[in-house]
């Protein structure tokens, strides 16, 4: 018998709703394992403990009086330190919001509250996400679980790290460029990025306006539909969440992938891919054409072009987003003998080396002069990406492909050299520019270190994706390793 901390978010609901536990005996379990770990993790900037037990018992409430009940209620999740939570910190892993505490929820997380979520805490992450390594937060860097001298990836890497250490049994998160899927292949668990206006973006504090998804974590496909299921869907405070009704994702898994025409594109493939990691990818798409798929070759032929494209629209973005820092209206502020010399100390003193660097690059190509050099041409090539993907998904019905080039790297590997770091998401870029969405399944281990499976899809087919997961799932068991991530003593 597993325990609690270990369960799936399926398998904690059939026991809840079995009364073999309740919602209190769960949560206190995940705090228990947060209390033993946490400090070799460091997966968490703020743990609402009070908060945490009060929603388990209203959520054990709920349950006994015989209403109706979510497929969330009464399950501990953590949320992403970007996304606002009322009467909790929301930091961004930033000094410059260090104390900020927002007044209202964001859309994902009241969704939340409203399935009858148990929210654990708010989880580290990569400074405004800005980072492929979670080293970039203000605070401390969180270290994996399966290596603690290791990254985790970002910039969700929190999230990921609480959900392979056995902290939440789920978690959100959100990828610009790739930080819901790079950490979780780097950290064995599955996670899903929607199509762009899947999830509302209200009460995301923006990174890429255009790039940035919310989107779930855990251990597998079928919890990340649940959660999907709690948090999509069209909301009147963001005009990008898109209309489109939310299907029932759970009721998709149907575990059979035949029929299903599978494109592996030859161009993520890249130079540099080590051999465990290419070698576990090959391996899970034998999987899926044993199970029935059609695998066949597509070509993205852009795809070259989506790391220098992303490096020019995210920090375009970043820099008109961040503008609205200046130490006046909230987060730190810096005295200065002028306006202008307050603000120049307090950004320089609030925000961190790699934000100056990304805010300094967009500000260069948004510039006059040379706008229509960078800037322009950007989003010219970006519209040629979108238009390789609406052509293969002419041919096939998923893309399958390597997550991330490597495995999970030492923590201060890559600190000093931003350009081997980016390349961390050279596989993961392309899906945030066309907008489409993507899952991660664990599929493997290269040097005893997860590997992870990207399934993309068409807009708005996030329920092919989680069957075609789900599917892999029932006959591999990546999936149910656990890191060997031993209690403080």
């Amino acid at each position: 018998m597993p325990e609690l901390y270990e369960l799936t978010i399926a398998e904690a609901r059939e026991r809840l709703d079995r009364g073999e536990i309740t919602s209190v005996q769960l949560t206190e379990a995940l705090l228990d394992r947060i209390a033993a770990v946490e400090n070799q993790v460091r997966a968490f900037l703020a743990i609402s403990d009070d908060l945490a037990i009060e929603q388990a018992r209203a959520a054990d409430a709920r349950r006994a009086a015989g209403g109706p009940s979510s497929p969330l209620d009464g399950v501990p999740l953590a949320i992403k330190d970007v996304i606002t939570t009322a009467g909790l910190t929301t930091t961004c892993g930033s000094k410059i919001l260090e104390n900020f505490v927002p007044p209202y929820d964001a859309t994902a997380v009241a969704r939340l509250k409203d399935a009858g979520a148990v929210l654990l805490g708010k989880t580290n992450c990569d400074e405004f996400a800005m980072g492929s390594s979670t080293e970039r937060s203000a605070f401390f860097p969180t270290h994996n679980p399966w290596d603690l001298a290791r990254v985790p990836g970002g910039s969700s890497g929190g999230s990921a790290a609480a959900v392979a250490a056995g902290e939440a049994l789920g978690a959100l998160g959100t990828d610009t460029g790739g930080s819901i899927r790079q950490p979780a292949s780097l950290c064995g668990v599955t996670g899903l990025k929607p199509t762009y206006g899947r999830v509302s973006r209200y009460g995301l504090v923006a990174f890429g306006s255009s790039l940035d998804q919310i989107g779930p974590f855990a251990r597998t496909a079928r919890d990340c539909a649940l959660i999907l299921g709690a948090i999509a869907g069209a909301d009147p405070r963001d005009s990008t969440a898109a209309p489109q009704p939310v299907p029932d994702y759970a009721a998709a898994l149907s575990g059979d992938v035949r029929g299903l025409r599978v494109g592996v594109p030859k161009e993520y493939f890249v130079d540099g891919i080590e051999p465990g990691v290419e070698a576990a990818v090959r391996a899970a798409l034998d999987v899926l054409r044993d199970g029935g798929a059609e695998v066949v070759e597509v070509s993205l032929p852009h795809t070259k072009y989506a790391l220098p494209v992303y490096y020019i629209i995210a920090p375009a973005e970043a820099s008109a987003n961040l503008a609205r820092y200046d130490g006046v209206r909230y987060g730190v502020k810096q005295p200065g003998d002028s306006y202008w010399d307050e603000l120049e100390r307090t950004r320089g003193a609030g925000f961190g080396a790699e934000v100056r660097r990304r805010i300094m690059l967009g500000t260069y190509a948004l510039s006059a002069g040379y706008y229509d050099a960078y800037y322009r041409r950007a989003q010219q090539v970006r519209t040629l990406i979108r238009r390789d993907f609406t052509e293969a998904f002419e041919q096939v019905d998923i893309i399958a492909a390597p997550t991330a080039p490597t495995v999970a790297f030492k923590i201060g590997e890559k600190t000093d050299d931003p350009l081997a770091m980016y390349l961390e998401d050279v596989c993961t870029l392309p899906v945030n520019l066309a907008g489409m969405p993507g899952l991660v399944v664990p599929c493997g281990f290269s040097s005893e270190l997860p590997v992870g499976l990207q399934l993309i899809g068409r807009p708005f087919g996030e329920a092919t994706l989680l069957r075609a997961g789900d599917a892999y799932q029932r006959v591999t068991d990546w999936h149910t390793r656990r890191p060997a991530l031993a209690p403080d003593a």
